[in-house]
């Protein structure tokens, strides 16, 4: 699955199909290689996803704070 623009709700449904196959099927050596492998990039990618939505969270909270520090006499 070379898809850059998936969002993580399908990538973790994606996950959830390789390992269920991975666990479950009888499958031979390169195949189950290459799911390992998409799995890798899956879980890659849904970790970049979380990684640019909590830097999108700090910075709103960031900004928000300075927005509306009382104390904040600048």
């Amino acid at each position: 699955m070379k898809e850059e623009n998936i969002n993580f709700e399908k990538a973790m449904q994606e996950l959830e199909k390789i390992a269920e196959e991975l666990e479950s099927e009888d499958l031979d050596l390169d195949t189950s290689v290459k799911k390992f492998e998409q799995g890798m990039e899956l879980s890659k990618k849904c970790n970049e996803i979380l990684n640019n939505a909590e830097k999108k969270i700090t910075i709103l909270i960031n900004g928000n704070e300075e927005k509306f520090d009382v104390n904040n006499e600048e």
